[in-house]
């Protein structure tokens, strides 16, 4: 008997020895090969490119972790789009967090010809993934000026968060509404988790709301998360949250901004 419980031992060992050949790096290890720092080279391109613009148009979408094919059918049809100055994707491009996922999405929205910036989803934080978007896109916070307009960039995933690190992060916010004043005379929010929602830390918002107003004409906000067409005045300011669909129902968000307005329109394909 104990010859063959000792036989068993010893095959089991084998097993898992052998076993760690099928796989040539952890799924959450931060060994990142391609590109990195996307939305900082995209960030430049934008800026140079809408410098001086009345007009800017760009697409708006999310949480298209699951969602492959669709991701790259919607990269298809916004190549053959002659209207989009940029794509914004609000957030959730994996579902648990894993390198392997954050690199294939990254590939498929490599294919844009026009430049592109992705937020941290609440999928996104999970287990090292914050760690993984830092290397493949850039900073979880963060900013750019299309024509006269900023977009201020936020991670509001508090729910997913250790609570190590302000979120939403009110230093930020309150930097960037004096940086580089001279350059924007509006202003557009863009979050994954809007203000009500499960993921933000809505002990502060009420605070958040306040902060944003006083950028200068700040025009409306933008999320994704819900994973369904929202048009929402959350707070009855006058400033509106719109949500877009999962890339999954195979829609998104169109948004025209000129001078002190804007318009959008749900696109399907």
């Amino acid at each position: 008997m104990k010859i063959i419980h000792a036989f068993w031992f010893l095959l089991i060992g084998i097993l898992l020895m052998s076993g760690c050949e099928m796989f040539d790096v952890h799924p959450y290890d931060g060994d990142i090969k391609g590109k990195r720092d996307i939305n900082i080279s995209n960030i430049q391109r934008i800026e140079e490119e809408m410098r001086d613009k009345d007009t800017i148009r760009y697409a708006l979408i999310s949480d298209s972790q699951r969602w492959y094919d669709e991701l790259d059918d919607f990269v298809d049809f916004a190549n053959n789009r002659d209207d989009l100055d940029f794509i914004v994707h609000a957030g959730d491009l994996t579902d648990f967090g894993v390198t392997k996922e954050f690199l294939l999405q990254r590939d498929i929205l490599e294919g844009l010809h026009r430049p592109y910036v992705a937020l941290i989803g609440n999928h996104d934080v999970l287990a090292n993934g914050d760690d993984i978007f830092r290397i493949v896109f850039g900073p979880l916070n963060f900013s750019f000026i299309a024509g006269r307009t900023k977009f201020v960039c936020l991670n509001t995933n508090a729910l997913e968060s250790d609570y190590s690190n302000p979120i939403p992060d009110f230093s930020f916010i309150q930097a960037e509404r004096d940086a580089d004043k001279d350059k924007f005379d509006q202003t557009v929010f863009v979050m994954h988790a809007k203000p009500t929602s499960e993921q933000f830390n809505n002990n502060v918002k009420d605070v958040f709301q306040y902060s944003i107003n006083l950028f200068p004409n700040l025009l409306y906000a933008n999320h994704g998360h819900d994973h369904r067409y929202q048009n929402e005045d959350i707070f009855n300011d006058g400033i509106y949250y719109y949500g877009t669909p999962n890339i999954g129902k195979r829609q998104f968000l169109l948004f025209t901004i000129t001078k002190n307005s804007y318009t959008h329109e749900i696109i399907s394909f």
